[in-house]
């Protein structure tokens, strides 16, 4: 499970890469145990030639010293990271490895934004990357990039249809699994309470909906008997 760190690293790399004129995709699986690329990007360059960049994201020490293989396969290859923990492994990091820093927006900011942004913070280079051969053919990058925005694809379109796909057992089954997050002090914040409300209220809305084109198909009932 991807923590809220992470996703906020994510969103705000995936728009840094598409202003930059790149193509991003999330979680590309590298061919020959080359591990697991956290965002690969594919960009076209002025000749025609084709970039391929990889970033790493971690958002803690622990996670940064994890087992993981790093898949440093790009011809430009980056850790994006918070600040904090920069400042604590910066010097860890290998020769040629870019950083990128992400920091949030300044919350008193946003208050005054006439525009809210599109993503929660911003990035900024503290170490820009050295040039080196692809380290996996780049035919299989391309595969495997391509691969991985259909799935990208399909999980949006799944998102389209929504829980029309599910059947009643698999929706119960995953109602029972977020029992630990019901807190009978504050049924606002349930959403088993929220649920059972709007099912009601979308009831009552049917019911009167109902009682009102009866009103009306009584209406002209009886104005036709009137005029007959």
């Amino acid at each position: 499970m991807k923590t809220k760190l992470t996703l906020a690293l994510e969103k705000t790399l995936y728009y840094y890469c598409r202003e930059a004129g790149a193509f991003p995709v999330e979680e590309v699986t590298m061919p020959d145990d080359a591990g697991i690329v956290d965002t690969l990007s594919y960009q076209e360059m002025p000749d025609l030639s084709i970039e391929w960049r990889c970033y790493e994201l971690k958002v803690t020490k622990s996670d940064f010293h994890s087992k993981a293989k790093l898949s440093f396969v790009g011809h430009y290859n980056y850790f994006v990271l918070p600040l904090n923990l920069y400042q604590e492994v910066a010097d860890e990091i290998p020769t040629g490895i870019g950083v990128l820093i992400y920091r949030p927006f300044d919350k008193d900011m946003l208050a005054t934004a006439t525009e809210a942004p599109v993503t929660p913070g911003y990035l900024t280079v503290a170490r820009p990357p050295r040039r080196q051969e692809l380290q996996v053919p780049a035919s299989q990058l391309t595969t495997r990039f391509i691969a991985s925005q259909a799935r990208e694809v399909n999980k949006a379109k799944q998102m389209e249809t929504g829980l029309k796909q599910y059947g009643t057992d698999h929706l119960y089954q995953e109602l029972k699994k977020r029992h630990q997050h019901y807190d009978i002090y504050d049924p606002e914040a349930n959403f088993y309470d929220q649920f059972i409300e709007d099912t009601q209220s979308a009831a009552v809305t049917a019911l009167q909906t109902e009682v009102d084109a009866l009103n009306l198909e009584l209406h002209d009932l009886q104005q036709r008997l009137r005029e007959d």
